[in-house]
């Protein structure tokens, strides 16, 4: 708007200076004599073309005046652009040297926080240590005083010991001489007199002794195995497994009895061919019962009874196809059976070998307790044992686990199993422990490795355990006939009586050949003996009492 005015202002000047001229031209050629319209027509033409020019000449200037003034604008704004931009980037350093800056003080402050909760924490246990140490000194006050109280106890003792044995001295002393006086007897009948007493009471003192550091020795231990051992038992919850002789088999309809015997009695002769098993059919109603003393027979005769039931199809050849189907199908389950234990052990290294024989484990049974389940038992806890006492527990869980294997084909072999056991182990490269294991559970070989110790601790928990084995009644009588006769072949045993399933025996001494202390010797050499003489699950307790009365009537 400014430049307009002064375009406008510049021509309004340059008309005025055109108008001064022509009149100034007018005046000085009077002479002639033009016409008046022509005059002013021509001086309108000068002015007009002045206007025009000066019009022209302005514009330009103005031009010219715009373009500069648009380009110092533009100038203006590129510097004004610089300008800015220095001043975003100099606000951006600062703002980044405000974030560093704000960074390191929070690390900082961090650091001064986590140096504060380092110093607390050492200051807590600085405190701690400082209560545990005036602890310690306490209890080491009071040591100190149980000491010197014991020391004055003692020196009390050692004086009381000294006088008795003055005293004794001259008891001996009085003694000898009485019994010269009296008995006659010469010098050296009385010394061996004397000995002879002397060294029977110092036997019994020393029994005494014996007594009371094994007393010590055994609450000590008692308390540290039963710790051990009800940690190791309480992380183990075993199943029970029974096996019975017998098993049955239920039928659809009661005309499948006669189907099963067959023309003749074909079809169970061959049955019980094929299976090795009895097959009764009585006249229970829709059953059919499988009698077996070999657990491994039984089920394949169930499972093959129970195909030919379903199939419908009973005759000789067909029962020879189905057992020998079934057979091929349990010898699948029983190495699967055995792979599973071993992996459920953690011993994946067992040679692939040994897995059908860990799995017909759990076809065999001892004192009806499954030798599978029971060797798992045994391994399960040796393991834990192991692992409480710092010793190997994968090579004392495999040791548990292989200590019966050779009962898994000793019945068809026959011989020891700890001896088919070994031949087997050392085929299939067990370690040593694994076959030291086998001998040393049935002490036919000592122990060598700690966690065969173990190994054969647990075969004697698992097979002590409540109900997990059972024996015929007539050797349960045996046992405690044995059990009996054994206790009353000592010398002053007056009676004994074998209680609790034979897990204890209550043996009664005469008091006048017995005393207290040869009693106590009695219990000892009494279980010695049983040790030796008797085979028995679990272990026996021996309980001698010598009971003295006496008597008198007030008159």
């Amino acid at each position: 708007m400014g430049e307009n005015v002064l375009i406008f202002l510049l021509a309004l000047l340059f008309l005025a200076v055109g108008i001064v001229i022509g009149l100034f031209l007018f005046r000085k050629k009077p002479t002639q004599v033009p016409t008046q319209s022509e005059e002013v027509r021509r001086l309108l033409e000068s002015a007009q073309r002045e206007y025009e020019k000066i019009i022209n000449l302005a514009r330009e200037e103005a031009h010219r005046i715009r373009q500069e003034a648009e380009e110092r604008r533009r100038e203006i704004e590129q510097q004004l652009a610089q300008k800015r931009s220095e001043l975003e980037k100099k606000e951006q350093e600062l703002e980044q040297k405000i974030r560093t800056a704000e960074q390191a003080l929070n690390q900082r402050e961090q650091s001064l926080i986590q140096k504060e909760q380092t110093i607390e924490r050492r200051f807590e246990v600085l405190e701690r240590r400082e209560e545990e140490l005036y602890k310690r000194e306490k209890e080491l006050r009071d040591l100190e005083r149980q000491v010197e109280k014991a020391q004055k106890d003692l020196e009390n003792k050692i004086k009381e010991i000294q006088e008795l044995e003055r005293e004794v001295q001259g008891l001996k002393e009085k003694e000898l001489l009485e019994l010269q006086r009296i008995a006659n007897m010469t010098m050296e009948e009385a010394r061996a007199e004397i000995l002879r007493r002397t060294e029977e009471s110092a036997r019994i003192e020393a029994i005494k002794i014996a007594k009371r550091i094994e007393e010590e020795a055994k609450e000590m231990a008692d308390l540290r195995a039963k710790r051990i051992i009800t940690t190791a038992i309480q992380r183990l919850a075993p199943e029970i497994a029974v096996n019975y002789t017998t098993v049955t088999v239920e039928l659809p309809s009661n005309d499948f009895k006669g189907r099963i015997i067959g023309r003749e009695g074909r079809n169970i002769r061959t049955f019980e061919q094929l299976t090795g098993v009895d097959l009764i059919i009585d006249d229970t109603p829709d059953i059919v019962t499988i009698s077996c003393f070999d657990p491994l027979r039984r089920e394949i005769a169930k499972e093959a009874l129970e195909r030919l039931i379903e199939d419908g199809r009973i005759h000789p050849a067909r029962i020879e196809e189905v057992v020998n189907e079934v057979k091929k199908e349990i010898d699948e389950k029983i190495k699967k059976a055995g792979e599973e234990a071993c992996i459920e052990l953690g011993l994946y290294d067992i040679n692939p070998g040994l897995y059908y024989y860990i799995g017909k484990l759990y076809y065999r049974t001892s004192y009806s307790q499954n030798v599978l389940l029971h060797s798992k038992e045994v391994a399960y806890i040796a393991g834990l044992l192991a692992e409480e006492l710092g010793l190997d527990a994968k090579m004392a869980r495999r040791a548990g686990l292989l200590h019966d294997i050779g009962k898994a084909v000793s019945h068809e072999l026959g011989g020891s199993h700890t001896d088919i056991g070994i031949e087997l182990c050392k085929r299939y490269g067990e370690p040593d422990p694994v076959l030291n294991a086998i001998k040393a559970h049935h002490n036919e070989e000592p122990v060598r490795y700690p966690e065969v110790a173990l190994v054969c601790a647990a075969d004697a928990l698992s097979a002590a355990r409540p109900g997990a084995r059972r024996e015929t009644l007539e050797a349960y009588l045996k046992r405690l006939e044995k059990l009996e006769q054994i206790v009353k072949s000592f010398k002053g045993v007056a009676n004994a009586y074998a209680i609790q399933a034979g897990r204890e025996v209550r043996v009664i001494v005469n008091p006048e050949e017995i005393s207290d202390e040869e009693a106590y010797q009695l219990s000892k050499d009494i279980a010695k003996k049983i040790e030796e003489e008797l085979e028995f699950p679990g272990q026996i307790k021996v309980v001698v009492i010598r009971e003295t009365r006496h008597v008198e009537y007030a008159k």
